[in-house]
């Protein structure tokens, strides 16, 4: 992963010449339906009353802007939540002075809330948790209504704070640009490990410009911030759904704050109890593995594309040992991008690319034949992409990693973690686990204190909790669905086969299930898995 790059932005939804990864379209448009009232029964419909509780506040207001246009807003009621920055019991262990902010300081959430579809919504909402870390709900309202989440109930989503549509915006456009030339690089030199931690500091600085408070851009806080937005619109119950780094969020928000929560959905897990790089590197293996084997079961796939498997270990080898320095072309850029694919490249390439699964064998063979062109275009288009570019909230990711994942696992765990994972791995690849390149020397320079052990304790609950993954994620493992089931007593594990990281986003299955679960959160309606077919893998002449 390049410097504060997300485990999940957007993934990519089917784009064959890119992995560009924007945000699936609304495919759902219709009229406002009476919208929920606020389970007291003494207010009017969710996000139309002002309130304080605490030191929060609510207040309708206009809708936030969006990097893209998102039309459905148009009907949406929004508003913006005020929290202090940094609470004085949230953080944990006293901190040490010097890290920004003020502990007067407030700072503004952005809150969209998408009415319910039914002319009689259920009066528990769903808030909507956004992956990342970094990225903003509010870009994620299309991907939700596509999946038709607010056809009983309206779905309320909240900016994070630290992201796009949050006061302050902790993106880092600086990390973005570089993560775009870096493919240009070695992705495992020394060198391109010093210029990775240059853009950390760089965004750093930025982020102390603006006053912010380094330290408090966490699970910890934002969690207290979910569970004030519950409070000040006044809903007594509500249902969670948290996607990628969301669901890690959701585990922490549901262990620190469960009062008020009805049931859970994650999707595309991530446990805080294990999160870092040695989890990472298990997600690809389980990932790669699970495409692997829906070719070698498909007799086209398997004749043409023999032994795919270790055809990509052996070239994941040989490129780490000798790389190869390509040009390409893309749409958005107007001179040719240089690429070099090595080891770690070609790992971060099938990481993303288990989304357009169909076209990876011939990909691979392509390579194995002396013609990487079109995995370089796919990791250009994805990282020149301007989705790529300025969207994401690099102050949250760091705050995440360098708190609560980095002081909790060591390099040499990483190590560890990769050599179970790929045992045939040069080792100078090993401490760069996907998606989380040179991440203790970024820590390092983004210079912030440990959060409090307890943020990496498991979470133990009955709350209804539906754990959903996909069998071609690459970037959470789907058998993180059952680590966490074991300590969630009334839950309910689910994979959806031959689908990547975020279900929900891609399967009409996964869709159908999440929906059923909210409306029975202890009995959801699976039986749509039984009919579920692998790809058509594409077969080159």
């Amino acid at each position: 992963m390049s410097p504060g790059t997300t485990l999940s932005r957007r993934p990519a939804r089917r784009l064959p010449a890119t992995l560009a990864g924007a945000t699936v379209g609304a495919l759902v448009v219709g009229l406002a339906a009476m919208p929920a009232q606020a389970e007291s029964g003494t207010d009017g419909p969710i996000g139309t009353v002002a309130r304080t509780v605490g030191d929060a506040h609510f207040e309708p207001g206009p809708c936030p802007r969006t990097a893209d246009p998102i039309p459905d807003l148009a009907r949406a009621r929004c508003g913006t939540l005020t929290v202090p920055e940094k609470r004085s019991k949230a953080t944990g262990p006293k901190e040490p002075k010097g890290y920004g902010g003020d502990d007067g300081r407030e700072i503004t959430l952005a809150v969209a809330i998408m009415p319910a579809e039914s002319s009689r919504p259920a009066p528990d909402p769903i808030v909507w948790l956004a992956g990342g870390p970094g990225d903003d709900a509010v870009s994620e309202i299309p991907m939700a209504l596509a999946g038709n989440l607010n056809r009983d109930r309206d779905v309320i989503f909240m900016s994070q704070r630290g992201t796009y549509s949050a006061d302050p915006e902790l993106t880092c456009p600086n990390i973005d640009r570089f993560n775009a030339r870096a493919l240009g690089l070695v992705s495992n030199a020394p060198s391109t490990g010093r210029l990775h931690v240059e853009a950390t500091r760089a965004c750093r600085e930025r982020v102390d410009a603006q006053g912010a408070d380094r330290s408090t851009y966490n699970d910890i806080e934002s969690s207290a911030d979910y569970d004030a937005l519950r409070k000040t619109l006044g809903v007594k119950k509500w249902n969670v759904f948290g996607i990628s780094y969301g669901t890690h969020l959701a585990l922490n928000y549901m262990r620190l704050h469960p009062k008020g929560i009805r049931s859970v959905g994650i999707d595309g897990i991530l446990p805080p109890s294990i999160a870092g790089g040695a989890v990472t590197w298990k997600a690809a293996r389980e990932g790669f593995d699970g495409l692997f084997k829906a070719c070698e079961e498909q007799p086209a796939c398997n004749t043409r594309y023999p032994n795919l498997k270790a055809t990509f270990l052996r070239l994941v080898s040989e490129l780490e040992a000798d790389p190869i320095t390509t040009t390409v072309t893309v749409p958005v850029h107007p001179e040719p991008v240089k690429v070099v694919l090595d080891g770690g490249n070609l790992v971060t390439w099938l990481t993303s690319a288990t989304h357009v699964a169909a076209g990876v064998p011939r990909s691979i063979d392509e390579l194995a034949h002396g013609n990487p062109q079109r995995i370089a275009e796919q990791l250009a288009g994805g990282k020149y992409s301007p989705q790529a570019i300025g969207r994401v909230a690099h102050g949250l990711v760091y705050g995440v990693f360098c708190r609560q994942w980095t002081p909790y696992e060591s390099r040499a765990d990483i190590i560890r973690g990769g050599r179970r994972a790929f045992p045939s791995f040069p080792r100078s690849m090993l401490a760069n686990a996907p998606q989380l390149a040179w991440l203790h020397d970024d820590c390092r320079a983004w210079d912030v204190p440990p959060a409090p052990p307890s943020v990496r304790d498991v979470t133990r609950s009955d709350i209804p909790t539906l754990a959903l993954s996909g069998g071609f994620d690459a970037q959470t493992a789907p058998s993180n669905g059952a680590y966490v089931a074991r300590t969630l007593s009334r839950s309910t594990a689910v994979t959806v086969p031959y689908v990547a990281h975020v279900v929900f986003a891609d399967s009409r299955c996964a869709q159908t299930i999440t929906t059923s679960f909210f409306a029975r959160p202890t009995a959801p309606d699976t039986s749509c898995l039984a009919g579920l077919q692998p790809p058509q893998f594409e077969i080159a002449p």
